[in-house]
């Protein structure tokens, strides 16, 4: 049994697989071909962070597989209040063939998964996004070919994004290029990579997206830090991705967004609304790479 907590879980032979499969899948999706491969099987999501993308994608995705979902919120799950988290994970994974969890700390993930019969997925914490760019990766994919030896611009916050992409470089053979405000710097020991070489980190923004392949971008106040938001409105006044920024990176560059967006705050809207973006194609990627991703952990590798 495997969980997906974080990008780091997996090898790059596996994201191989997974990548082929999903353009399987998708292929599938659009001739509308059933794909019913995970008939019976059910997947309980719970979510401490609310959600509108995560929610859809994954439900959507498992009746498209055929199975059935239990989707549970705060309210109802409670977790690790009126319940531990062991016990609840006990119980759950007795029931479900599969749990996606969104919630705030990693280690209520780790925690559950520890304590689950069944695999576990991180549909976000406040550390990693695993789904999200495993979605933009296959998105890249699409749209050029390999990732690898590409360059990856990050502008905005050292978040649970930028830490991912930190590992998907680590493990995938490309580079990120890093800028964010001072005091918002990526920490490389949550990211835990196994080398620097991956990266490079710049002050200015602009530099970051000199000849990058890709320019990606995350709102400036993530889910739960709503109290610093006046704070990173004024330090990340000069990190939105602009159309200065497009010109200087390569010619046939992408945008991507994991979405929702601000307009005008960390993206103009000439940028996301633009040629070069894809955010659109990443929205919908999430549900073919994440039914990609749940066929794998129940029923590994199919011909």
């Amino acid at each position: 049994m495997q969980h997906y907590l974080q990008f780091k879980d997996f090898s790059a032979d596996e994201y191989a697989y997974l990548f082929a499969r999903a353009a399987l899948i998708k292929k599938k999706f659009k001739a509308y071909e059933k794909h019913h491969t995970l008939v019976d099987r059910t997947l309980a999501m719970i979510f401490e962070k609310a959600s509108t993308r995560t929610r859809v994608s994954f439900e959507a995705g498992m009746y498209q597989l055929g199975g059935s979902v239990v989707h549970l919120t705060t309210g109802d799950s409670q977790l690790g209040r009126a319940e531990p988290i062991e016990d609840s994970a006990k119980v759950i994974s007795r029931m479900t063939d599969l749990v996606m969890i969104r919630t705030f700390e990693q280690t209520k993930i780790e925690r559950f998964a520890a304590n689950s019969r069944v695999p576990v997925i991180n549909g976000l914490t406040n550390e990693f996004h695993p789904c999200q760019v495993l979605a933009d990766i296959f998105t890249y994919i699409e749209h050029r070919g390999s990732i690898a030896g590409k360059t990856v611009a990050w502008v905005g916050d050292g978040n649970n994004m930028a830490n991912t992409w930190l590992q998907a470089a680590d493990l995938l053979g490309f580079t990120v290029h890093v800028s964010t405000p001072s005091g918002y710097e990526v920490n490389q020991s949550i990211a835990g990579l196994r080398s620097a070489d991956s990266y490079r980190v710049f002050s200015d923004p602009l530099q970051a997206c000199k000849g990058a392949h890709l320019v990606t971008t995350d709102v400036w106040t993530s889910m739960g830090y709503e109290a610093e938001n006046d704070a990173r409105r004024a330090a990340f006044a000069s990190w939105c991705v602009d159309r200065a920024m497009m010109a200087a990176a390569a010619p046939d560059a992408l945008f991507m967004h994991c979405l929702p967006a601000h307009r005008g705050e960390e993206v103009e809207a000439e940028v996301i609304d633009g040629p070069q973006s894809v955010v659109w194609d990443e929205a919908e990627n999430r549900m073919h790479a994440q039914k990609a991703l749940m066929e794998y952990l129940l029923l590994g590798r199919l011909g």
